[in-house]
C-alpha cells in the first residue's frame, strides 16, 4: 500500500501513510480526510430538519476535534491498533510489534517501524 499513489490509497481507504511530503518526524505523512466528512456534515446540516440537526451538530463537533488532532498522535493511535489486533505488547514484545507493523503495511522501513513503535509504546496524552 505504501507504494502506490497517496491519491489511489486515500481513494479506496488503504493505507495509512503517503509517500509525497516528507514529514519531520519519519518520513511519512498521516492521510486524513477529516475536512471531507466536515464538509458533508455541514452540507447534511443545512438542509437537516429538526430532529436531525442536533445528531449532525454533534457530528461536527466531534470531526473538528479529531482532525484537530496532531499527527504524531494519529500515527501511534493506527500502530497501537496494528499491534493490538496482532496480540503483542510494544513494551515487552517490541520485536514481535515491529513484524506485525511491517506486515501491515509492507512499505514501511524497518527504521520507520521502529521509531513507530516506540512512539506507541509511550504513554498515550490524556485528553
Amino acid at each position: 500500500m505504501i507504494n502506490e499513489p497517496a491519491d489511489q490509497r486515500t481513494r479506496e481507504g488503504h493505507g495509512m501513510f503517503g509517500t509525497g511530503r516528507k514529514n519531520a518526524d519519519h518520513g511519512l505523512i498521516v492521510l486524513r480526510d477529516s475536512q471531507a466528512v466536515a464538509d458533508a456534515i455541514r452540507e447534511a446540516l443545512a438542509g437537516a430538519s429538526a430532529e436531525e440537526r442536533p445528531g449532525l451538530a454533534r457530528a461536527a463537533e466531534l470531526v473538528a476535534l479529531h482532525a484537530a488532532r496532531p499527527e504524531r498522535e494519529v500515527r501511534a493511535e493506527w500502530t497501537r491498533g496494528v499491534i493490538a489486533a496482532s496480540g503483542f505488547d510494544p513494551r515487552t514484545q517490541e520485536l514481535h510489534a515491529i513484524r506485525a507493523l511491517r506486515k501491515a503495511e509492507p512499505g514501511l522501513s524497518l527504521k520507520t517501524a521502529v521509531l513507530l513503535v516506540r512512539e506507541a509504546a509511550e504513554k498515550p496524552a490524556e485528553r
